[in-house]
């Protein structure tokens, strides 16, 4: 099989960590929920769905989570409390800048939301460096649908095993190879590099 000519990333568990126990946290102190409701309503409500297929905007998710937690505190005190949960993984940012260095186009490609983007776009400066960005919101669609899979395929041109694609997610890896992309599952950084380089597309070590 051809080496890939362009790489794909997701970005949550890839490219950043995130651990949303730390927003739970933040906004527990300012509602009437606890703690333990705040993470339960995190992993359970339909909002977080909603946000991020780009079915709510910011205003209307911010006012629904007030309406559901009590929380107390403008919108960009929630949004600094919500989206402030991330860390770089150092050696995959290394990744993608040594593919970018060899010439080849990389994109970021993730179920996310405005303020996570907006957050992550103004402290971290890897994010700049991507040839394209397909956003869930943006899209109105979420990985593993096969729409925005072929948003990819049109905004870099290339199909099949032309693509290589990167997640931490077994389901949206799998949409990826049924349409003949190359595919590497995220297990650790050490072993992404060790399956990209297997591909042709680093220099030795």
């Amino acid at each position: 099989m051809p080496a890939p000519a362009a790489v794909v990333f997701d970005l949550g568990k890839v490219l950043v960590d995130f651990d949303y126990h730390i927003a739970a946290r933040r906004i527990a102190a300012r509602s009437r929920m606890s703690l333990v409701e705040i993470a339960q309503f995190i992993n359970q409500s339909s909002l977080f769905y909603q946000y991020e297929s780009g079915a709510l905007t910011t205003r209307q998710f911010f006012e629904e989570i007030c309406q559901a937690t009590g929380f107390r505190g403008s919108q960009a005190e929630f949004g600094a409390s919500f989206a402030d949960i991330f860390v770089e993984i150092e050696p995959m940012i290394r990744l993608q800048a040594e593919l970018r260095q060899r010439g080849i186009p990389t994109y970021v490609f993730s179920n996310t939301n405005e303020l996570a983007i907006e957050h992550i776009r103004q402290r971290f400066p890897f994010y700049a460096h991507f040839d394209g960005y397909i956003l869930s919101y943006e899209q109105g669609a979420m990985k593993p649908d096969a729409r925005i899979y072929e948003v990819v395929e049109r905004q870099a041109g290339r199909r099949g095993a032309d693509l290589l694609y990167l997640d931490d997610r077994p389901e949206n890896i799998a949409a990826g190879a049924a349409r003949g992309w190359q595919v590497i599952l995220q297990e650790s950084p050490e072993k992404s590099r060790a399956a990209v380089r297997k591909l042709g597309l680093l220099n030795p070590d």
